[in-house]
């Protein structure tokens, strides 16, 4: 276990709130955030999983989780969320929404009416949901971040990604729109599309890629903990993981 002075971590004394922290990339960013000095607030369905995620960051910090095992797509249960974190903490730094649900990979004519709708819920209605209940949180907060996943299928339409483009493109929508509406406060939003990356969800969309070939969710991080800490300068960004290991690589060859 690490022995540094929480003082001295580029997030220390932060309240972070990860949607989806149970796998993927949420449990990335969760770990990552938590060892850059942040207090998680880690939220997914399983509680196992989410178990799991606390015994590692607490290997890892010496520091517990809090953990909300909940299903997001139960939409009402996140504005119970936005007030437990209020009374508990009375303010939110850093948000991550990581959680997403693929669907069913089929023709737009062939989409169910209960798996669009399940779809929808968790996808597009959580978010607009959980930037209504954490909005007052992040204006209590000196430097607030929110960090959106999306996806290059919201702006790059497929066949058979119907469903799960739409909702993707809807988030973006969203999040740019309310970034807006942020211009003049010190709360930034921002965009993140991860990319390919070696997730079960990507290995159900492609079942017959070698996952060996893809970056592991760990690299991540600490562009996670970058957007998490940097001013951005701008009431919103879209920010790509790929540009960022490009841009970093050539600094560290500089």
């Amino acid at each position: 276990m690490p022995d540094l002075p929480t003082s001295s971590l580029p997030l220390a004394d932060r309240i972070a709130l990860v949607v989806g922290a149970s796998r993927g990339i949420g449990r990335a960013s969760a770990l990552a955030l938590a060892r850059a000095g942040a207090h998680v607030v880690a939220v997914a369905q399983t509680q196992g999983a989410l178990e799991s995620l606390d015994d590692e960051i607490r290997a890892a910090t010496g520091q517990s989780a809090t953990l909300v095992p909940m299903d997001i797509g139960q939409v009402d249960g996140l504005d119970q969320l936005g007030l437990a974190i209020h009374q508990r903490f009375g303010r939110l730094d850093v948000l991550v929404h990581a959680a997403a649900l693929l669907g069913s990979l089929t023709p737009v004519s062939h989409l169910e009416p209960r798996h669009w709708d399940r779809l929808v819920a968790v996808n597009l209605t959580a978010p607009v949901r959980l930037i209504r209940s954490c909005e007052p949180l992040l204006r209590a907060a000196t430097a607030p971040r929110a960090i959106f996943l999306t996806s290059s299928r919201a702006s790059h339409p497929k066949a058979f990604w119907g469903a799960y483009g739409a909702t993707k493109a809807g988030l973006e929508n969203i999040v740019r729109t309310w970034a807006d509406e942020l211009e003049n406060t010190h709360i930034r939003a921002v965009l993140l599309d991860p990319g390919a990356m070696r997730t079960r969800m990507r290995a159900d969309a492609y079942p017959g890629e070698d996952p060996a070939a893809l970056p592991d969710p760990a690299e991540i991080g600490p562009l996670v903990v970058e957007l998490a800490q940097a001013d951005l300068g701008l009431p919103t960004a879209s920010v790509s993981f790929a540009d960022w290991k490009m841009r970093s690589g050539t600094r560290a060859s500089a």
